[in-house]
């Protein structure tokens, strides 16, 4: 009876979990299907490779798409070291003590302040206090800053999931601990490290807020020249267009924001390949 009992919860356990993935899911899928089935009439090669026109209301995203281009790997060139090599500090060299616990807490927290805050911040120290004004230089160092917590945690975490016997073994065939992490614990820690860069630069790709303050300009008739020009942006484009735009034909929003969700979803797509490779290579 109370194997019955057990089968029989086990089933709605099962059941409702599986309602609990498909309640997450569908809203995702149900977003995604109307931005392609409004947004796939508008798409082309003009439209890509095309400015805006017309007051916006006509042309294409091409100096949004290459300004998002711009500052996500601007971005990535500032915080995936920083990151990296704080997250190797604090999981293979740091103490467990309060101060090094106080530092992982501010970490985390850092993680959920409002993205609008990082762009006053960025307004005030890069573009007012240093005097990069309001520049590409400025707004990728402000994305830095708000995607180092992201992947400062999920490199830690990768770090310390790796078996404490691969770090014995190395030292003990005479490795140095340097050694040790940069060929036997980095490795084996990539496919978790890769997995907290993409969800970072992701994000920093999608914000609007940050960049508004810092670096993104409403239109610019040409690409930019240097890393202290302005740039356009798909986000704060799409958001131009959506909220500041009279008569902007419905089909270029869509358009516009089937554009970015391609854009980040190519990102995503191209690091679950990386990861999956590395992945079969891992020894544990």
């Amino acid at each position: 009876m109370s194997r019955l009992d057990a089968k029989t919860s086990e089933r709605i356990a099962f059941a409702l979990l599986g309602l609990a993935a498909l309640l997450t899911v569908a809203p995702i899928v149900l977003i995604v299907g109307v931005i392609a089935a409004k947004g796939g009439p508008a798409v082309s090669g003009e439209f890509i490779f095309a400015a805006p026109r017309e007051g916006m209301r006509a042309g294409g995203v091409w100096p949004a798409l290459v300004g998002t281009l711009y500052l996500t790997l601007g971005t990535a060139l500032v915080a995936v070291p920083l990151g990296l090599a704080a997250a190797v500090y604090l999981s293979e060299y740091a103490k467990d003590n309060l101060f090094t616990r106080s530092i992982r807490i501010a970490i985390v927290n850092l993680a959920g302040i409002p993205s609008v805050v990082y762009g006053l911040f960025g307004l005030a120290l890069f573009v007012l206090f240093l005097r990069l004004g309001s520049s590409i230089a400025a707004a990728c160092l402000t994305l830095s800053i708000m995607t180092l917590p992201v992947i400062i945690s999920t490199a830690e975490e990768a770090l310390r999931a790796v078996p404490q016997s691969f770090r014995l073994v190395s030292i003990g065939v005479g490795g140095t601990r340097w050694q040790t992490i940069r060929r036997v614990v980095l490795p084996q820690a990539l496919p978790g490290i890769l997995t907290g860069v993409i969800l970072g630069l992701e994000r920093a790709a999608g914000e609007t807020a940050p960049i508004l303050f810092t670096g993104a300009s409403f239109f610019l008739p040409a690409l930019p020249k240097s890393i202290f020009d302005q740039t356009m942006a798909l986000p704060y484009h799409l958001f131009v267009i959506s909220t500041q735009v009279p008569g902007m034909p419905v089909k270029i929003q869509y358009g516009t924001a089937l554009v970015l969700l391609v854009f980040v979803l190519s990102m995503n797509v191209a690091a679950t390949f990386i990861r999956s490779h590395y992945r079969r290579r891992r020894q544990w």
